[in-house]
């Protein structure tokens, strides 16, 4: 699970894409690309795209498994 902190010491919840895209090792281009596709859950926050923390536990673990498959 993720276990970042934000600088007040609360758990990140949601992240930039350009975050989510660091914490992926892929770039920034490639994650907009999976959000679109839908291969990537993002929610909408006004005109922001942001990255549930368990989003990206999920699609890492989707990877793992089809892998495995």
């Amino acid at each position: 699970m993720i276990t970042r902190t934000s600088d007040h010491g609360l758990r990140v919840l949601l992240v930039r894409p350009e975050d989510a895209a660091a914490l992926l090792g892929l770039g920034r281009t490639k994650v907009y690309e999976l959000m679109r596709s839908g291969a990537l859950r993002s929610v909408k926050i006004g005109g922001l795209r942001r990255i549930p923390a368990t989003a990206l536990v999920e699609f890492v673990a989707r990877l793992e498994a089809e892998e495995a498959a």
